[in-house]
């Protein structure tokens, strides 16, 4: 008989983070998959009750616009599972949803995993007790973090995806050839989010950026991709806007990883991108701006001096951070010049991304599903698991 999942993703990384989950599973034990499920999931075999997109929005004030329909989505959510009562609940990241969905629940008696721990060592720690209460267990993507729950929560670590998927300093060259930029200039790929309101706040930077960087470098080529139409809507209409369809910029529904590995610099938005680009090995500046109320609260709670996963990882600031009111298209040319210019600088990056690769490249989607299985009693045994750096 299959294991009945509830499962719930709320933005793109989580639906890949699902997909992976789903699969392995899968590949142990038969197994059924319903909840808020993205395109990855759903090719996985998994069935939406509500469309993930209701669920992608970011920041306080961005929320705040959107809390009646999220509280509705889960209040429906929560009656739904209540009835069809699956052998257990996952909650994919997205905790200012999820955790209140798992605590629900599980104080009805249906077991509870959420993956993808909060950031509780950046700022509101108080969540480790939230997530306690909320989560029979919890997986967590970077080794640091089971530490900050031990004797409250059972948290497991199992690893970052990603460090499995993605191969390691992939050939530009060949990059370049898939995607058909021609040229003898540095590519430079641009990476502004991949929520709409992300792009509502850097795409207007990012085309001011390769405009200047264009005069700049004359034979230069952007590469630009999108994870769907919305946002690549925003991004030509600034174009528009900028009089910048003269850019040489190749702009794509995907394949963002291709065009990490074309490029000599990459331009992004904090988030999971920033630890993509690591994994691939391309030298990258940071940006990021947020509402002033999301950000000036973001500044008061939090405890960590950096922003970006690759310098959280390595403890260290390797990569160039430009936040709020220094994220200017004058400081992004400048970083990136000072990338394109000094091969010494590209060198220490590289190397220091190697360094971070190999603290979470471990079979992290068989890890997951092992521990979830073991949880519900359907235990099985994974192939291909590789222990994990410690």
């Amino acid at each position: 008989m299959a294991v009945r999942v509830g499962i719930v993703a709320g933005e793109v990384s989580g639906d890949m983070l699902g997909a992976g989950l789903m699969k392995a599973m899968k590949a142990i034990t038969p197994c059924a998959f319903e909840g808020i499920c993205g395109p990855a999931m759903t090719a996985e075999g998994g069935l939406s009750q509500f469309p993930m997109e209701a669920l992608s929005v970011m920041g306080i004030s961005e929320v705040a616009g959107r809390l009646r329909d999220l509280l509705r989505i889960r209040r429906d959510l929560i009656a739904y599972f209540r009835r069809t009562r699956p052998d257990v609940v996952i909650g994919i990241d997205a905790p200012d949803f999820t955790l209140a969905l798992e605590r629900a629940l599980r104080r009805d008696g249906i077991r509870t995993v959420h993956y993808v721990s909060p950031t509780v060592w950046a700022w509101r720690r108080y969540r480790v007790r939230t997530v306690a209460a909320s989560a029979d267990r919890l997986l967590t993507l970077f080794p640091f973090e089971p530490g900050y729950y031990a004797g409250r929560a059972d948290a497991v670590f199992v690893g970052h995806p990603l460090a499995d998927a993605i191969e390691a300093q992939p050939s530009p060259d060949k990059a370049r050839g898939e995607l058909r930029l021609d040229g003898r200039g540095p590519v430079i790929a641009l990476l502004p989010g991949s929520r709409v309101t992300e792009l509502r706040a850097h795409a207007r930077l990012f085309v001011k950026t390769a405009q200047r960087l264009a005069l700049r470098y004359p034979d230069s080529r952007f590469v630009a991709p999108f994870v769907n139409r919305e946002t690549l809507a925003i991004f030509d209409k600034t174009l528009t806007e900028l009089q910048a369809f003269d850019l040489p910029i190749t702009r794509l529904h995907g394949h963002a990883r291709q065009a990490m590995a074309a490029a000599d610099v990459v331009l992004l938005a904090s988030g999971t991108a920033a630890l993509e680009a690591a994994l691939v090995g391309r030298p990258m500046v940071v940006v990021y701006r947020l509402s002033p109320i999301t950000y000036g609260l973001a500044r008061l709670l939090s405890r960590v001096p950096y922003v970006s996963l690759p310098n959280l990882l390595l403890g260290r600031g390797v990569v160039p951070e430009l936040l709020q009111d220094a994220a200017t298209a004058d400081g992004l040319v400048r970083a990136a010049e000072d990338l394109l210019e000094n091969p010494e600088r590209r060198a220490e990056m590289t190397a220091a991304f190697v360094e971070l690769r190999a603290h979470l490249g471990c079979g992290a989607s068989e890890r997951a599903a092992a521990a979830v299985l073991e949880l519900v009693g359907a235990r099985g045994t994974p192939s291909g698991v590789m222990s994990c750096a410690s």
